[in-house]
């Protein structure tokens, strides 16, 4: 077999190495405490939880940059003082919900405050010397981590056992460099990829913010961020200015998923101010149904929380023959507005509280499309309209612009890690 991988950095030659799991690594020892058992504040050693190596720690820990929590006790910490963590130490989750068991992070840029591992973990140390971040990338490819698939147990919970670890097999290059390079390439990606998500993060931070001052609220007749505009906005009640239907009635499960007709999802309503034209799916046509037209207003009826009902979607364009899901309402404006004004506006602070005030349930909430006509909503312009609305769809364009760039970094970290190992 050729233990070389499919993309190398030039320069490097030769079969990589692969060796047995406990000839490269010793085994040290965990402690067991819960969350519970853990503080925030202060003590006296810094301790890795399993779940955090799942959700939150990347390859590589950089000590540097993260937060862990602390063991209170001095008495305690003392006990693992034979186990206290290195840098170049790999910290194994050996349970999980899903087949991410097995997951692992390397440490880097430890302090003064010792760190121990934790709940559910396999603390490792290498027995030799790798270049930084080798290891924590490696054993997170799908070369190495497949190979522990097979050997994962369990059925609710899977689990990976000290003695299956043992068991497996670790490659790697035999030149430091080579290990060097690829540690630095992932590293250097990672950082780019966190880079982009937080401009991510930035813009929909902005986006709230000005959902919040861009229109009026408190019962003020003008936004604390204006364009030149003067004048009063005006305030209507939603049901003097457009008329309410209803989605689609009297279907079952055969009825859906075939068709020349298409009807928008639930999703769709919930997650875009504006209506996805992907976020159809097909139906057959139906003339006893109401049929959506451009311009209009998709509400959602029910959520399972206050906060998430009574969402909104404007509708810009579409396809064919378009109808309503039966989760949802939909209202046809009598008046004029800018589409993109109106899916923003109906989205700011303003409008979404008093729609979450109407929101009635325990276990699930629900909204009625009669008392939604109720609520009041604030009106400029239409050339005032035109102008909030251009802004808050580029700030949208931009933030899906981001969040793809995000999304294809990732995409090729992934890949990588898939070519770049063995």
């Amino acid at each position: 077999m050729n233990n070389t991988p499919r993309i190398r950095f030039a320069g490097f030659e030769g079969d990589w190495e692969k060796n047995k799991f406990n000839s490269i690594f010793a085994i040290l020892k965990n402690n067991t405490f819960s969350r519970a058992e853990l503080t925030d504040t202060d003590g006296f050693a810094l301790n890795i939880h399993y779940g955090d190596i799942l959700i939150k720690f990347g390859e590589v820990l950089d000590l540097e940059t993260e937060t862990l929590p602390f063991i209170e006790s001095a008495q305690t910490a003392k006990k693992f003082e034979s186990s206290y963590l290195h840098n170049g130490d790999i910290i194994v989750a050996d349970t999980a919900e899903d087949e991410t068991a097995g997951k692992s992070t390397e440490i880097m840029n430890l302090g003064e405050i010792p760190v121990i591992s934790g709940l559910h973990t396999i603390p490792l140390r290498p027995k030799e010397d790798f270049a930084e971040g080798y290891l924590g990338y490696y054993l997170n490819s799908d070369a190495y981590h497949d190979t522990l698939l097979p050997l994962l147990q369990g059925t609710k919970v899977l689990s990976i056992s000290k003695t299956a670890l043992q068991g497996t097999r670790v490659c790697y290059p035999t030149e430091c460099d080579e290990q060097a390079r690829i540690g630095n390439y992932f590293r250097n990606l990672d950082s780019l990829i966190t880079l982009y998500e937080r401009e991510h993060e930035k813009l929909i931070a902005l986006k709230a913010a000005c959902l919040d001052k861009m229109f009026p609220k408190n019962g003020s007749k003008v936004p604390e961020i204006r364009y030149e505009f003067t004048g009063d906005w005006e305030h209507h009640r939603l049901g003097d200015v457009g008329k309410t239907y209803t989605g689609l009635s009297g279907k079952t499960k055969i009825d859906f998923g075939h068709g020349e007709g298409k009807f928008i999802t639930y999703m769709n309503v919930f997650a875009n101010p504006v209506s996805s034209l992907l976020g159809v799916e097909p139906i057959e046509i139906d003339d006893s149904q109401n049929e959506v037209q451009i311009g209009d207003v998709f509400f959602t009826t029910s959520s399972e929380t206050p906060e998430e009902v009574g969402m909104s979607s404007v509708l810009i364009e579409k396809k064919g023959i378009v109808y309503l899901n039966s989760f949802c309402f939909g209202f046809r404006p009598s008046v004029r507005f800018d589409p993109y004004y109106l899916a923003y506006m109906l989205r700011s602070n303003y409008v979404r509280k008093q729609i979450v005030f109407l929101a009635q349930g325990i276990s699930r909430y629900n909204i009625s499309k009669t008392k939604m006509m109720d609520i009041h909503i604030p009106v400029p312009s239409l050339e005032e309209q035109k102008k909030v609305g251009q802004y808050f769809k580029g700030l949208d364009d931009l933030i899906s612009l981001q969040h793809n760039k995000v999304k294809k970094l990732k995409q090729l970290k992934q890949a990588l890690l898939n070519d770049m190992f063995v």
